[in-house]
């Protein structure tokens, strides 16, 4: 019954900055970002673990997006700096209800329980 409520989404020029946000009404681990462009297939961002100790960005967005949380608001965050017309689509915020073995964050759909409805990102050029 997790719910997840992105926000933050825009219409952006290419260079410019957003920032995205989604609040989980439930108990949450690792959460994430995926997105969809138009004429693509949904392709993963960023994702965090619970204690952020463990990040994941796709190679596309290194050294440009940077994913943050705040648990006491049960929030994640992703700042997006120098867009680029291709990052535009629609972004999902994405959430684990348990907590993983693993050592690595998840980059696959498959890996997350909920997803939020999407917040529209937008990049003129």
């Amino acid at each position: 019954q997790v719910q997840l409520v992105e926000s933050g989404g825009g219409l952006v020029p290419a260079g410019g900055s957003l920032r995205l946000s989604c609040a989980a009404s439930g108990r949450t681990f690792s959460m994430g970002w995926f997105r969809q462009a138009i004429g693509k297939e949904r392709e993963f961002v960023a994702a965090i673990s619970w204690s952020g100790g463990s990040i994941g960005y796709v190679d596309s967005v290194k050294g440009r997006f940077t994913i943050s949380r705040e648990n006491a608001k049960n929030t994640v965050y992703l700042q997006m700096n120098s867009l680029k017309p291709e990052d535009a689509g629609v972004y999902y915020c994405v959430a684990d209800s348990s907590l993983s073995t693993a050592t690595a964050v998840g980059t696959t759909a498959g890996e997350y329980d909920y997803w939020g409805q999407g917040t529209q990102v937008t990049v003129s050029s």
